[in-house]
């Protein structure tokens, strides 16, 4: 029946994940799972320590041990020209150490040999003579003056900043605070983390002498901007790099940055004539690949008695690691930190940003939100909570009278974005109903009197996704629009073909639904493919929480295309006026005689069969589509918490996340994507902490070392939403099925030291630990 494949019967409906019968089944292909004829195997060398010249490195022992093909050191990739790689933030990072290694376990040397096994021990084999520098694991140590200078590769460099950035207007900021009846002030800093995907890093390269063509097999989050990297770094053609990029187990902006592994396995490959595999284990994975967070933020806010929000002022300080190598828009150094004004019509905003190098691994992945959004959010909920508790207003009533409000829209912020719509004060009332934020209150009170220490948290969110407009935003000069092409054969099956990759977010499932609501084609039958650059249309990939405002508008815009070609189809079978034509979920009927129809499937027939004279031939097309704004996701979260004042322990009690996101294309995987997200933001909260001591030794190295949340201890979620369509959006979607679209880490953060605060134990550095609290609490005169 036509009903049956209705728009509405797709769209909103929770379809079971395509891709999961695979993985269920242990039938995933992942890059370990690939073996290639004549296949060797390479093991990194790192460095043991972080900062160090690098007097010589002997490999003869390593060479003579039998199964070793060839040991690749930095000195033999400057020969080729490779020691050196460009980053995807426009700096340079070393493939392999040459002058010196910056940062503890840089990559020193390569193995290649017959044997994974026989190539890590071939790694105890090789000498290397350091003679150790002074190290700087702070970016506030780094700036210093006087500071050694790590990046004294660079020609003329004589400092370690990296950039100076601001948005907004300082001296309307100025104004506002000369008028502001109360300035409230905070210094905070959201700590160095890892997105610890449960696959690590890896590729297979595979360099053919015969034809010279390149296929490499990649952990790859953008296939086709790793493809285009390679170009530049190696000199090959680009139309002979083939970058494929199967399953993935999970990103999390991990996988977005071009790493050495990748470059030596393909650069040993082209000299050895033989395939190439590198897979990290995980230390490597720990302490040398893309990390996130790391923000030193201080800032003011400028208020009135009442409460009201005059002007904003932040600070903020990134620690970047040795090299600037995380993927950021080129004009925005900062990436879109300026965001930090958060869900508040606040008049006036400066936002003056720094980065420096420090001897540490390059940071700064957009880890499950849009390029730092996280951490602009982070900083204005910890200023507006503290705003609440000087100014003595309720925190939810400060958060209310300061909302964006519904008529406000669209609205320009301070520091220049165009938000497109929302109901703040409509998701806050929600989360504070489902929570029962009164009664809680209320008991918070009593248990008080009873000895018991309850904290109920808020916070809010509005977040800036689906990167972007290509008039501002791009990568390396690459233009950050993305792509869909889409085939309907004659049979009325389809195939889709995406230029963003998945790790997770169930894209061949949701971009299935976006063609079924569109032309009416089961999603059953519609199969979606990614990760392969020879045939997929080139796309920026998959991060800052972009697939789907961009790609999935892509899908959407290209089968709107073949409809309007189905309508010249069907009229031609129907003998009538296109124009008489209206479209019933998965067919074509005459206006006023509904039984003369023709489903999409039969006009796809006609399209190599039956098509009108003059018509070419076929049911395809490609659109490349560059969104003209940003989608802007909110939400508030609340938390109650529940603290032992004898031992510091504490636990949360109820949680309860209200976003909206726009129309869920699929609600089960955007459920799915909000308990990701929470569930990263209690890690962070409770125990995700990679730090280091004063020689630049990694704190975190390992999963004893580094904490990651298990079902044990990670709370109940309880979810809700709301629905604020908008009209700037193809799909009508703010943007869906991403990894941080929804479930805002940083709100969960947020509204778990809040909860704290309300408890009477503030100002609390993360990780939050029972030790940490229990010192609190005493300092508070809650505990003894």
């Amino acid at each position: 029946m036509a009903g049956e494949h209705t728009a509405e019967a797709w769209l909103g409906r929770s379809v079971k994940r395509k891709e999961d019968d695979r993985f269920l089944q242990g039938k995933g292909n992942y890059v370990d799972d690939i073996n290639l004829p004549g296949m060797l195997h390479m093991s990194v060398l790192r460095s043991p320590v972080a900062h160090a010249r690098i007097n010589s490195i002997d490999t003869s022992a390593a060479e003579a041990l039998p199964g070793v093909v060839a040991v690749v050191t930095g000195e033999l990739l400057a020969q080729h020209n490779l020691a050196w790689m460009p980053t995807l933030s426009g700096d340079t990072q070393a493939v392999l150490a040459t002058d010196k290694v910056r940062m503890q376990g840089q990559e020193v040397a390569c193995v290649v040999a017959e044997d994974p096994y026989v190539a890590h021990d071939a790694l105890e084999l090789i000498e290397v003579d350091y003679d150790p520098l002074p190290v700087i694991v702070t970016p506030q140590q780094s700036l210093r003056p006087g500071a050694p200078v790590i990046r004294d590769d660079k020609e003329g460099k004589e400092d370690n900043r990296i950039y100076h950035w601001e948005a907004g207007d300082k001296e309307a900021t100025d104004r506002a605070f000369a008028q502001a009846d109360r300035v409230v002030s905070l210094e905070t800093f959201y700590p160095r983390c890892h997105p610890a995907p449960l696959e690590t890093c890896g590729c297979v390269a595979d360099v053919n002498p015969a034809t010279g063509k390149t296929t490499i097999y990649m952990t790859s989050q953008a296939p086709h901007v790793h493809r285009t990297v390679f170009a530049l770094v190696t000199g090959l053609p680009e139309h002979n790099i083939q970058i494929i990029s199967p399953d993935i187990g999970g990103g999390f902006g991990n996988k977005v940055p071009v790493y050495p592994g990748y470059v030596v396995a393909t650069a040993a490959s082209l000299l050895l004539g033989r395939p190439v595999k590198w897979v990290e284990d995980r230390t490597g994975n720990l302490i040398s690949t893309g990390f996130a967070r790391d923000f030193y933020m201080n800032g003011e806010l400028a208020l009135r008695e009442d409460g009201k929000m005059l002007g904003l002022r932040v600070n903020m300080l990134s620690d970047q690691g040795y090299a600037y190598a995380d993927a950021q828009p080129s004009k925005l150094r900062a990436g879109l930190f300026h965001i930090v004004t958060g869900s508040y019509d606040i008049p006036a905003a400066h936002v003056v940003t720094d980065g420096a190098y420090t001897n540490k691994a390059p940071g700064g992945v957009a880890y499950r939100c849009s390029f730092r959004v996280t951490e602009a959010s982070f900083f204005i909920e910890r200023l507006v909570q503290t705003a609440a508790y000087e100014l003595g207003i309720d925190q939810a009533e400060l958060r209310r009278r300061n909302f964006i409000k519904p008529e406000q829209f669209p609205y320009t912020s301070a520091t220049g974005f165009v938000y497109d719509s929302g109901d703040y004060g409509r998701a806050m009332d929600l989360a504070l109903e489902k929570l029962g934020y009164e009664d809680l209150k209320a008991e918070q009170a009593r248990a008080r009197d009873g000895g018991k220490l309850i904290g109920v948290g808020l916070a809010s969110f509005t977040e800036v996704v689906g990167a972007g407009p290509s008039k501002d935003y791009d990568i390396l000069g690459l233009k950050m629009f993305d792509s869909a092409e889409l085939r309907v054969h004659p049979t009325g099956k389809a195939i889709l073909k995406i230029g963003v990759q998945t790790q997770g977010q169930g894209h061949e499932t949701t971009f299935a639904q976006i063609v079924a609501n569109e032309l009416g084609i089961p999603p059953s039958d519609v199969l979606v493919q990614h990760g392969d650059t020879d045939n997929t249309p080139y796309g920026l990939g998959t991060y800052a929480s972009r697939s789907t405002p961009t790609a999935g508008a892509a899908t959407a815009m290209v089968s709107r295309k073949l409809r309007e070609k189905a309508r010249q189809l069907a009229a031609h079978l129907l003998e009538t006026a296109p124009e008489d034509l209206e479209w019933v979920g998965d067919r074509f009927q005459v206006k006023g005689a509904p039984d003369r129809q023709t489903t999409i499937q039969q006009a796809a027939f006609a399209a190599y069969t039956n098509m009108p004279e003059g018509m070419e031939a076929g049911l395809e097309g490609v659109t490349y589509y560059d969104p003209p704004n940003m989608t802007y996701p909110f939400g508030t979260y609340a938390v109650a918490v529940e603290v032992d004042r004898g031992t510091g322990q504490w636990k949360v009690t109820r949680m309860v996340a209200v976003d909206d996101c726009g129309v869920r294309i699929n609600p089960m995987i955007v459920e799915g994507q909000i308990m990701g997200g929470l569930t990263e933001g209690f890690a962070m909260a409770a125990m995700e902490l990679i730090t280091f001591d004063e020689l630049g030794n990694c704190i975190g190295s390992n999963f004893s070392d580094y904490l990651i949340p298990t079902a044990w201890e990670t709370p109940k979620f309880e979810l809700g939403e709301t629905v604020t369509p908008s009209p700037h959006h193809p799909i009508g979607a703010k943007g869906v099925g991403e990894s941080a679209t929804v479930g805002s880490p940083a709100a969960f953060v947020n509204a778990v030291v809040d909860a704290l605060a309300h408890a009477g134990v503030r100002e609390l550095e993360m990780p939050i630990g029972p030790d940490k609290v229990w010192k609190a609490l005493v300092e508070a005169g809650l505990a003894e």
